[in-house]
């Protein structure tokens, strides 16, 4: 089981914040280090010191880490034209000598669009969808050659395709709800179908969801992984759990029935219980960046039992 560290930056953390947790991350033994893609703070709390743009925190990341893979989960759509994200994610990919993951959705946060004068759709998908075709076909292009694309939202004329990633293919997670589109995108362009913060009785369905759209476009559902993100609260006793709730904002009876949460030995059944249902992949959602003690703990006493 991949256990990687995912940040909510735009809560309030600077770029030194993100690096300690990212050397944490990879000293002590963990897959991955992923941060969300969002430029406003939601909730209520002070929304000092502001946002950090994603991919430029990742590039950063790159040149300070050597083991860890690096990513989004995910950069929406909305942010970034296609053609200056395939770029951005190849030079990065470049930077880090080939550890970065490209998670991409269609946005949903209308509030951050307004606060600086993002364009935001009503309708989306679209721009997904000929975004994970435009990024794939530039990267795949053979080098020498041009790549052209005309679709409803973006045309590319007689690009260069370049710079190449590291990578060929550079991994691309899809996640979501929907029951026929996402599904569908994920078993076509993505390496990784992820669940973000799922109830845990709804996972089953949304695997044999997925698996089932693998199988209608030709493709061997076990080549996609399948992943779970879920907020991690875990403590030696009861009263550390309650005092790291409290720390984030949640009540510890909600971390307990939905996230990563409780004894150590809770850490690891829920895993074990995704784990029985195809999940091989999960998200441990760390909300106060400053508790490296919460990374040392899991490490110890969650990684150890899960082998």
């Amino acid at each position: 089981m991949d256990l990687r560290i995912f940040t909510e930056p735009q809560q309030g953390a600077s770029y030194d914040d993100q690096l300690a947790v990212a050397k944490a991350t990879e000293e002590l033994g963990f897959d991955a280090f992923f941060r969300s893609d969002h430029y406003l703070r939601m909730g209520d709390g002070d929304a000092q010191p502001g946002p950090t743009d994603s991919w430029t925190t990742l590039a950063g990341l790159a040149r300070e880490t050597s083991r860890i893979r690096l990513g989004t989960l995910v950069s929406s759509a909305t942010f970034r034209h296609p053609g200056v994200l395939a770029i951005q994610v190849a030079q990065v990919d470049q930077m880090s000598g080939g550890r970065v993951e490209l998670g991409l959705g269609a946005g949903w946060f209308a509030q951050e669009h307004a606060a600086y004068g993002i364009p935001f759709p009503e309708k989306r998908f679209g721009l997904l969808t000929e975004q994970l075709e435009l990024i794939t076909g530039l990267w795949s292009t053979p080098a020498g050659e041009h790549y052209d694309f005309a679709g409803e939202h973006y045309t590319l004329k007689h690009s260069p395709a370049l710079p190449k990633p590291v990578q060929s293919p550079v991994p691309i997670i899809v996640g979501g709800s929907g029951p026929k589109r996402t599904p569908a995108l994920a078993a076509k362009y993505a390496a990784e179908f992820n669940m973000s913060f799922p109830a845990p009785a709804d996972v089953e369905g949304r695997v044999k969801t997925v698996r089932a759209a693998c199988e209608e476009a030709g493709r061997d559902p076990s080549t996609l992984v399948f992943s779970v993100a879920q907020v991690l609260c875990a403590g030696r006793d009861d009263a550390e759990v309650a005092r790291r709730a409290a720390a984030i904002g949640r009540d510890v009876s909600e971390v307990r029935a939905v996230g990563f949460a409780g004894t150590p030995t809770a850490v690891v059944d829920r895993i074990g219980s995704y784990r029985e249902l195809g999940v091989t992949r999960v998200y441990l959602q760390v909300l106060d960046l400053h508790d490296l003690d919460h990374l040392e703990l899991v490490a110890s006493e969650v990684a150890s039992q899960l082998g």
